[in-house]
């Protein structure tokens, strides 16, 4: 009997497409009351995480639909102190940035995503972080990430790599949305953990 991170024996973008379909429909079944104490669990973690609580800046995300919660999270971090940026999509599909300062900074964007109102920084701003938020589907044992197809955080993680910036990599997501599998691309850059309600998991070093 398959769960649901199997793909079928099918790779790379097919197979991706597929995992992605599956995760996102399980995501929808979600009731209100289970994302919000989802929420409030990835904030609890967050705050006893060295990752998150011993850097100085952390590149984030506000959380849309029924993606894991982070606005909670969001605050929990920038109440201590850490500098917190949150992504500003281009039209060109790739990423700029501007410093989170509390939930009335946040105006509505394209595709119904919550920016930060503030100055941008420019695209290279994410190269100070030492923890980067991603967003995505599923994550598997070698770390390897799904997302939602767009490539905004491909270019991301791209820039950091030809960067030389090497900042801890976490992937937000449901319990549930780490699998045995994800299909792997060669332009795909491994994660180095994953926090879910339950707690986090560290993966070991990517070798790419």
């Amino acid at each position: 009997m398959k769960g649901i991170g199997d793909t079928d024996g099918i790779g790379g973008a097919n197979g991706k497409a597929a995992l992605r379909a599956r995760l996102l429909a399980a995501r929808r079944t979600l009731a209100a009351g289970e994302r919000e104490e989802a929420a409030r669990a990835l904030a609890r973690h967050a705050a006893a995480l060295p990752e998150l609580a011993g850097t100085g800046t952390v590149a984030g995300y506000v959380s849309v639909g029924g993606e894991p919660g982070t606005r909670e999270l969001l605050e929990t971090l920038r109440e201590r102190g850490v500098r917190v940026l949150l992504p500003v999509l281009r039209d060109d599909n790739d990423l700029d940035w501007a410093r989170y300062e509390g939930p009335g900074s946040l105006v509505a964007g394209p595709r119904g995503l919550l920016e930060p109102f503030g100055p941008r920084l420019g695209r290279r701003a994410v190269l100070a972080a030492g923890t980067v938020l991603l967003p995505g589907v599923a994550v598997d044992a070698s770390g390897t990430r799904l997302g939602r197809g767009g490539g905004s955080y491909d270019r991301v993680l791209e820039r950091l790599a030809l960067a030389g910036a090497h900042p801890v990599l976490m992937v937000l997501l449901y319990a549930h949305e780490v699998v045995a599998a994800v299909p792997r691309e060669p332009h795909d850059h491994p994660v180095h953990a994953v926090l879910t309600p339950e707690g986090v998991r560290r993966f070991a070093a990517p070798t790419a």
